[in-house]
């Protein structure tokens, strides 16, 4: 079989009896949609981040979306983010009718270069959104620092971040509200979709649950036009015993990092592979393990005949995509981010990831880049 960059079968196989009972305690429970299981999952993953509230969504995508709705973020206002994402991030600004206004991406660790965030700021500008990607934190001192001057929200993407911290603080604990999506790729994933938005404030948070059922505040009587977006209570469950294994979902990412680190630390160096780094005060999660080199495309080619079939994350700016194009960003608009998009590349990266494979993955890097 061909090696992936992700693979759920063997942690499922270790997991399998938790797994199925989580099933099964759903389906005995009487209740199927916003039961306990989702009530006791919010209130475990709050705890886990120290945070007053979490409120559970049907996927990533609306938890950014309703976040941005419950933040008063509608037609015609600006968010500040960057193209160097998955499309979803743009998406959901988008679907609220609000503008994506992209800035730049740092050379070293690819997230939002916060040193051009004070330029693309305009009256219209009512929200950053940074996006921790690949596992680890945006520079957040500055965004808030702006955020207060101007009078911004500041909603943190953490899709890619789960358990990450900045300078001590966990990802999604720093700006007005978080969103989260445990798609099952993700260092925490469910076996589905799913999502969550987190903050401290009281007014968002009730907001959010509105939104996400329809815009009732009591049963049957809407207050504002919402969605249906509640969180399957199979797929709570199945979260909620697996949040109790995050930390060494983490610890087993981090040990496969550092195998990739030794393995080709060498192959590193001018017009060589560029490893991931780790940026001031972050501790990294490695939601994706990525590298960088000029020649990415034909190493990508030669590894198909080892058997071995990598990922870029991500291979079109979003910027580039005939689907937003009516922003009106032309080719070069984003220098860094559009030359990342042509060299950038994952190597397989989950914490079930056998060491036989692994291996296998860095020594036909070696011998690829060897022979460039």
């Amino acid at each position: 079989m061909a090696t992936r960059v992700w693979d759920y079968l063997p942690e499922y196989e270790k997991e399998r009896d938790d797994i199925l009972a989580a099933v099964e305690t759903v389906f005995e429970s009487g209740q199927l949609v916003l039961g306990d299981s989702v009530l006791g999952f919010e209130e475990s993953f709050a705890g886990y981040h120290g945070s007053a509230h979490c409120v559970t969504v049907d996927n990533g995508t609306n938890a950014l979306k309703l976040a941005l709705q419950a933040l008063g973020i509608g037609r015609g206002d600006e968010v500040i983010t960057v193209s160097n994402t998955a499309a979803p991030t743009v998406v959901a600004i988008d679907s609220v009718g609000a503008v994506p206004k992209f800035v730049d991406v740092r050379e070293d660790d690819y997230l939002l270069d916060t040193r051009q965030v004070a330029e693309a700021i305009t009256p219209r500008t009512k929200a950053l959104l940074p996006v921790h990607l690949y596992g680890q934190c945006v520079d957040m001192a500055p965004l808030v620092e702006l955020a207060r001057e101007h009078g911004l929200s500041v909603l943190e993407d953490c899709a890619q971040s789960h358990g990450a911290r900045h300078h001590g603080r966990m990802a999604g604990t720093i700006g007005d509200a978080a969103a989260f999506s445990f798609y099952p790729t993700k260092v925490l994933g469910a076996y589905g979709d799913g999502g969550a938005v987190l903050s401290d404030d009281e007014d968002v948070a009730a907001r959010l649950r509105r939104l996400r059922y329809y815009g009732m505040a009591d049963r049957y009587y809407v207050v504002e036009p919402g969605h249906n977006a509640r969180l399957d209570e199979v797929q709570a469950e199945i979260l909620r015993r697996k949040l109790g294994r995050l930390d060494d979902y983490i610890a087993r990412r981090r040990a496969v990092a550092d195998r990739y680190a030794e393995g080709l630390a060498d192959l590193t160096g001018p017009g060589g592979l560029v490893l991931p780094a780790v940026s001031d005060g972050n501790e990294h999660v490695y939601y994706l393990y990525v590298v960088r080199h000029p020649n990415r495309d034909e190493i990508i080619e030669r590894l198909h005949a080892y058997d071995i079939r990598l990922n870029i994350s991500y291979p079109w700016p979003v910027h580039t995509m005939t689907g937003f194009a009516h922003l009106g960003y032309r080719p070069g608009s984003l220098p860094v981010t559009e030359r990342l998009a042509g060299e950038i590349f994952s190597l397989p990266m989950y914490p079930s990831l056998p060491p036989d494979l692994q291996d296998k993955v860095i020594a036909a890097l070696r011998e690829v880049v060897d022979r460039l």
